[in-house]
């Protein structure tokens, strides 16, 4: 647990400073923060075999340490063999210490085992939110590379309090995260 609190630490002696210094921020609760990490697997292939939203459920609580939920459809959609409440996708919301944690271990230890990794888009959604696509699900040591039956990506969304995209990418960049240099 003292690598959470590391983060944490991290946050509150290093990255506030830096962020309030940055953009002229008057108060410390201007500052923006990481509100929760998102994380999100669509499996529209578990529509013909059940046993992959099973499998996927098991790898992203490994992954997070958090039990993650399978997302259901919505309507019918008979083009797709789709019956509304079909479980089409897994999902696991992180906050606080989770959050911190998965974060070090995504920046540290994940991200750094890609191939030919160059770095992360650096593009935000327009609100200071990021996502980024991850091809394979290998890349986290919690997945043991002979027990998997397919390759699965997933979507990781970082969910900050912050205004504009400058905002939160600056705080996203402080926090570790890999930009690509444009």
């Amino acid at each position: 647990m003292s690598t959470t609190n590391s983060l944490k630490n991290d946050y509150k002696e290093r990255i506030v400073p830096a962020l309030m210094k940055e953009f002229g921020y008057k108060s410390i609760m201007q500052v923006p923060h990481l509100e929760k990490i998102v994380l999100n697997q669509g499996l529209g292939i578990a529509v013909a075999d059940k046993k992959i939203i099973d499998t996927a459920v098991n790898e992203m609580t490994a992954i997070t340490g958090q039990k993650a939920v399978a997302t259901l459809s919505r309507k019918d959609i008979s083009n797709f063999k789709l019956r509304k409440q079909m479980p089409i996708g897994v999902r696991v919301t992180l906050r606080n210490e989770n959050m911190y944690e998965f974060l070090e271990r995504l920046v540290r230890v994940a991200l750094p085992r890609i191939r030919d990794f160059k770095g992360i888009e650096s593009k935000l959604d327009g609100s200071g939110n990021y996502t980024m696509g991850i091809q394979e699900q290998i890349i986290f040591p919690e997945i043991n590379i002979d027990g998997i039956s397919r390759l699965l990506g997933m979507n990781i969304t970082f969910v900050t309090s912050a205004k504009t995209d400058e905002e939160g990418f600056s705080l996203l960049k402080q926090f570790g995260l890999p930009f690509k240099h444009n």
